[in-house]
Order: C-alpha cells, then structure tokens, then sequence
C-alpha cells in the first residue's frame, strides 16, 4: 500500500500542475472499492475487519487526494457491498458495518476541510448478486435511518435505474424530489439486456426530462459526467469524438427542448389540474394530516362512488414529442 500511495502522490503532482496549466477542475473522486480480489465478499460490509480497514486507508488517501485537486465532491459505488448469498451474510450487521465506515468518513471529511460533496451512486446488482445500494429510494431509506442524510447526496446513473427495473429517469425524480440528486453519471442502456452497457446518451426524450428535473431544482452540486463507452463494433477512433459529440448534444437539444416545457407549463399544469382536489376541502385536511379515518370514511359514504378521470397519458406523450422534435 505505501508504494501504491507514494505513486498515486507523483500522479497527483502532474494533475496539479495540468489544472494549473489548463483551467480545468475536478468534478469528483472516488476509489475503487471492488476490483481486487482482496474485495471479493465486499469492502465496508466485508466480514473480516482487516478487509474493512484495508479499504479505510484506501478511502482515507483518495478523499485526501480529491481534497487536494479541489474535487466538488466524492463518490462511492458500493459494487460489492451486497450479498450472493444470505446463507452466509448477516444482512443487518452488514448494513451497520457500512452506516459506521460512512460515519468515519464524515468526522475525516471534516476534520481535514474537505468541503466537497459526499455521494452514493446507487446500483441494484453486477457484480454483486444483490446489492446494498439497489435505487434511490432504497439508499435515501438507509441514509435517513442511520441519520446520514444531511451529509450525503445521490449520484445517478440512469442505466443503473433501468437494471432496478425502473424507466430511465425514475431514480433522478426521486432523488430530486426529496433534495438528495447531487451529481448524474448521464449515460444509458439497452433496455432489453440485463446488464450495465454503458453507452452514450442518445435519446432526446431521456435527455429533455433529465435536463427538466436539473433545470427545476436549479441545478446540481456536482454536474453531468460520461460514465460511458462505444459500442464493441465501433472500432475507428473517431467514433470515440462521434460518441462524446453526439451525446452533449442530445444533452444540449434537451435542455432546450426542457426549458421550453417548463416555460410553457405544459406539464405542471396538467399534474397541477390532475391533483388539485388536494388543493381544498377534504383533500387539503388530509394532505395536511389533519384528517383521521373517520373523517375520511364519512366523507366517502356521503359523496358515494367517485367519478373516473383520465390520466390523459397519450395526449402527455404526443406533447413531450411535439416538444422533443421542433425543439430550435
């Protein structure tokens, strides 16, 4: 480990003097917590304490690192944090374990002056069988039980999303819609596989709800990376600048087409409209908690069966196209 530190110091000195030199800043740091085979039954949930140490210092060195090169913040992805087997797992223990390594970073953090933002970015499975970090709201249940969740945020990948069995954007609403959305891995994959595939965003309707949720919580603490890789066929070089081109610009065509929506108010008056029976009367004291059961109960045997409303899904889908394509 000294030797792996002491050249990760010399790196560290040429990409100080390269940030000098062109301007460009660091967005986050993380370490690789799962690639050694040392990993191979997890690092902060492993079951022997040597392995959990062992990754401490790794953490310790790389937050120092990031630290250094003015990082706006630190990632981890929890690859082998999970099980393959409860037979041999001790769920709970394990989970605290990982509360207790999240505490020590934070004290560290402090302690040091780092004032970069720390992160989760959640995954359901690969390569674990099962991993702790699922989604979105698996991680937030877990940071807000361990009363971890004012000392971090979610960074999400939407491809990791669409693994959990989500559509793409699910995992960025619900980070946003609770305040936890601080940086986003924007890439994408095949739906129809089962595995992490890494590949460019393309799609220009992904691209305008992702850029509408950053635009509507006033952007993020971290920012938007390329998590992302050509395809195996794509074997010249330039489809390497095609790729990186090609998806700045389906991420630019949908901030575009977001702000647009958003100036327009297509959308939030429609949910507006949908939901506006919580807005007054019985609606208003339940959403409120100032309603019981009772109350509830004897509301509906006055009023008696309620009237059917369409979700108007088709004609939402026909507007976010119509949007998409004339975008200018």
């Amino acid at each position: 480990m000294t030797e792996t530190q002491s050249n990760l110091d010399a790196i560290v000195d040429l990409a100080e003097q390269l940030q000098k030199e062109t301007g460009i800043k660091l967005l986050w740091g993380t370490a690789n917590l799962f690639t050694h085979p040392r990993y191979a039954n997890g690092a902060m949930t492993n079951p022997d304490a040597h392995v959990v140490a062992f990754a401490a210092a790794q953490v310790k060195k790389a937050i120092e690192v990031t630290h250094r090169l003015g990082g706006a913040g630190f990632v981890f992805w929890g690859g082998r944090e999970g099980y393959a087997s409860v037979l041999n797992s001790d769920v709970k223990r394990e989970l605290d374990h990982v509360a207790e390594f999240y505490k020590a970073v934070v004290k560290f953090k402090n302690k040091i002056g780092f004032t970069g933002q720390l992160l989760i970015e959640p995954k359901p499975k690969e390569p674990s069988t099962h991993q702790y970090d699922y989604d979105a709201q698996t991680v937030i249940g877990f940071l807000k039980h361990y009363g971890l969740e004012k000392d971090f945020k979610l960074n999400i990948e939407p491809n990791h999303t669409q693994l959990a069995g989500h559509n793409y954007v699910h995992d960025l609403q619900v980070a946003s819609a609770y305040k936890m959305l601080g940086s986003i891995d924007a890439n994408s994959g095949t739906e129809s596989l089962g595995w992490d595939t890494d590949q460019f965003p393309m799609d220009v309707k992904h691209t305008t709800w992702l850029m509408k949720i950053v635009v509507e919580q006033g952007g993020l603490i971290g920012g938007l990376n390329f998590d992302a890789k050509v395809r195996r066929e794509s074997t010249e070089v330039e489809d390497m600048f095609i790729a990186h081109i090609g998806g700045i610009d389906a991420l630019a065509h949908g901030l575009r087409s977001a702000v647009k929506l958003i100036e327009d108010e297509t959308f939030s008056k429609a949910l507006a409209k949908r939901y506006s029976s919580f807005d007054s009367g019985i609606g208003a004291t339940f959403e409120s908690g100032r309603s019981s059961l009772e109350e509830l109960a004897q509301f509906a045997l006055k009023k008696g069966e309620p009237a059917q409303t369409s979700g108007k899904q088709e004609k939402l889908e026909l507007q976010l196209n119509r949007y998409v394509v004339s975008e200018k």
